[in-house]
């Protein structure tokens, strides 16, 4: 199980842009919209079983809360060892699929030990993927 505590912050590091061929929710996104991982990086090793910061960044978008209908926003998901879910749905809300829909921009999350994979997607006023989805590069942590 994963202990969950959220705050928000500001973010730096590596990006990814989204492909704009995915089917997806009715929201527009803004061209050249991205979301990324400021940190942990690719790769990282954490400490098991011990809070550590995840930090959400994007660009050329901007962060509102869940039900604050504006254009060019959304919110930020945290999918923990998943595969990203259709794009054309709300994104589910369970262990795997993190909610931040106050609009927070970081978490601190706890692993158990072993080989995990972080990736964050955008979600429109009502947790829907944009057209095109804004989602970052999936990174995997090792928790030791």
């Amino acid at each position: 199980m994963y202990k969950i505590i959220a705050v928000a912050a500001l973010v730096t590091s590596a990006v990814f842009a989204a492909p704009g061929s995915a089917i997806a929710g009715t929201t527009p996104a803004p061209a050249g919209a991205y979301a990324y991982i400021g940190y942990p990086n690719d790769g990282q090793v954490v400490a098991a079983n011990k809070p550590f910061r995840v930090w959400f960044g994007l660009r050329y978008m901007g962060v509102a809360p869940k039900g604050v209908k504006f254009p060019n926003t959304g919110h930020h998901h945290l999918l923990i060892d998943t595969d990203l879910p259709p794009m054309d749905q709300e994104i589910p809300s369970d262990r795997n699929h993190l909610h931040f829909g106050a609009g927070e921009t970081e978490t601190t999350i706890q692993l158990p030990p072993g080989k995990h994979t972080l990736q964050l997607l955008m979600g429109d006023d009502m947790h829907i993927p944009h057209n095109p989805p804004v989602y970052s590069k999936k990174i995997t942590v090792i928790a030791r």
